[in-house]
C-alpha cells in the first residue's frame, strides 16, 4: 500500500504547495498588480471560499465516480487552475483562477482521506490519513520556502508553471498505483447528507472551521509579520517559513499517532497548546531567533490537530464518510477564509502585525471549547452509537 499512500502524498503535496505559497509571495503580488495589501489577502481568503463552495458542488458531481477517476479528474482541474495562475492578466483573472483550482481541493483531499483509511488496518486509519496529509506537510517544508524564493527571484508566475508540473507528475502517479477497485459509499445522495445533520457532527466540522480559522487570521499576513515585526529580510523569509514546515511535517506525523490512541482529548491538549503557542508569539514575533523556535513550535501544535480533526469527521458520519470527509475539507477553508478576513480587518482597523498572534490564539481557544463540548456530548451518548471512543 505504499504506492497508492505515495501517489496521494505527491497530489497532496501539489495542492498544498499552490494553497499556501500565496503568503509568501502576497508582496510580490501585490506590488506586480497594483493592489493594496488587504486586497492581496483576500486572495488568500477567494480560495479558502472555492474549496468552501467547492465541497459540497464536486461531493454530489463525482459521488458515484469509482474512487480513482474522481481523483485523476480533480488532479486534472488541479493543473488547469495553476496554469491560468501562472497566465494571470490582472488582479480579477487571478482570483478566478485561484477559485478554480480550489475547487478540486476539497472533494480531492475528501475522497483522498476515506481511500487512504480504507487500505489500510483499522488501527493505522489516523495514520494512513497523517501519511496521506505528509505531503500537505511537505508542501510547508520545501513546496512553499523554495516556492517563495524562485518567486521572488523568477517573478512570482514562474511558481505557479512549477506547480502545475508538480500537478502533471501527480496524476501520471494516481493513474499508475492507485488500485482499480476501491470501496465507494452506497445510497441515496440525499440520505448521505440527512446522516450529516446532529450536533456531534456539526461539532465536528465547527473544530475544523475554527482551528483552521486560528490558523490563518496568523498566518495568511506571516510575510509582512517577518519583514516588518522581526526585521527578516526576504531570503530569510523562505528560512523562516521552512522551520515552520518542519514543524508542520512533525506534527502531522505526531497528530496521526495521538488520533489513533485518544482522539478528542488529543485534539484538546493540541487545541490549548495553540492558544499557549500564539500567545507567546505576540511577543517573540520582535526577536528573530525567537520566532524561528514559536514558528516551530507552532507548526508541530496546529498541525497535529488536522489528522485527528479529519478521522473525527469520518467516524461521526460513518453512513456517508465521503461525503463527510469532503464537507470537512469545505470546513477546514471556510476557516481559512474566515481567518484571513479577521486578519485583514484587524489590520484595516489599525491593530499591529505584532497583535495578531492574539487573534489567533482566542480562535484556538474556540476550537478547544467546540472540542470540550463534543467530548460531554459523546460522553452522554446513547450506548451502541456507531461513535468512536476515546
Amino acid at each position: 500500500m505504499k504506492r497508492p499512500l505515495f501517489a496521494l502524498a505527491a497530489a497532496a503535496f501539489g495542492i498544498g504547495t499552490t494553497e499556501f505559497v500565496i503568503m509568501g509571495l502576497l508582496p510580490d503580488v501585490a506590488a506586480d498588480l497594483a493592489v493594496s495589501t488587504p486586497e492581496a489577502g483576500l486572495l488568500v481568503s477567494g480560495y479558502a471560499i472555492g474549496v468552501a463552495v467547492g465541497a459540497p458542488l464536486l461531493a454530489i458531481a463525482t459521488a458515484r465516480w469509482p474512487r480513482k477517476r474522481a481523483l485523476v479528474a480533480l488532479m486534472v482541474l488541479f493543473v488547469i487552475g495553476n496554469l491560468c495562475c501562472a497566465l494571470a492578466p490582472g488582479y480579477a483573472w487571478l482570483m478566478a483562477a485561484r477559485v478554480v483550482t480550489a475547487f478540486c481541493h476539497a472533494a480531492f483531499f475528501g475522497i483522498g482521506a476515506v481511500v487512504a483509511a480504507q487500505i489500510v488496518e483499522p488501527h493505522r486509519r489516523a495514520q494512513a490519513v497523517a501519511l496521506m496529509f505528509t505531503g500537505l506537510t511537505l508542501a510547508n517544508v520545501l513546496g512553499v520556502p523554495f516556492g517563495t524564493a524562485l518567486g521572488h527571484a523568477a517573478g512570482w508566475r514562474s511558481t505557479f508553471w512549477v506547480v502545475a508540473a508538480i500537478g502533471v507528475a501527480a496524476v501520471a502517479a494516481l493513474q499508475a498505483w492507485l488500485p482499480r477497485q476501491l470501496p465507494m459509499q452506497g445510497g441515496s445522495i440525499l440520505r448521505e447528507f440527512r446522516a450529516l445533520v446532529g450536533a456531534r457532527i456539526q461539532l465536528a466540522l465547527l473544530i475544523s472551521t475554527v482551528s483552521s480559522a486560528s490558523l490563518f487570521s496568523v498566518f495568511t499576513y506571516i510575510a509582512y509579520i517577518l519583514r516588518d515585526v522581526g526585521g527578516f529580510v526576504p531570503p530569510q523569509e523562505s528560512w523562516a517559513l521552512l522551520v515552520f514546515g518542519a514543524g508542520i511535517t512533525l506534527g502531522g506525523l505526531i497528530g496521526g499517532r495521538l488520533a489513533d490512541w485518544k482522539l478528542l482529548p488529543a485534539l484538546a491538549a493540541l487545541c490549548a497548546g495553540t492558544v499557549l503557542v500564539l500567545a507567546l508569539f505576540a511577543w517573540t514575533s520582535h526577536y528573530r531567533l525567537p520566532t524561528l523556535v514559536t514558528l516551530f513550535a507552532w507548526g508541530i501544535v496546529c498541525f497535529a490537530i488536522v489528522p485527528g480533526a479529519q478521522l473525527n469527521v469520518i467516524e461521526q458520519a460513518r453512513a456517508a464518510p465521503n461525503l463527510a470527509s469532503t464537507l470537512n475539507q469545505g470546513a477546514f477553508n471556510l476557516g481559512n477564509a474566515i481567518g484571513a478576513w479577521f486578519g485583514g480587518l484587524a489590520i484595516g482597523s489599525g491593530l499591529p502585525l505584532a497583535a495578531l498572534p492574539w487573534l489567533g490564539s482566542g480562535l484556538a481557544a474556540v476550537a478547544l471549547a467546540a472540542v470540550l463540548g463534543a467530548g460531554r456530548l459523546q460522553a452522554h451518548a446513547a450506548p451502541g452509537t456507531p461513535d468512536r471512543p476515546t
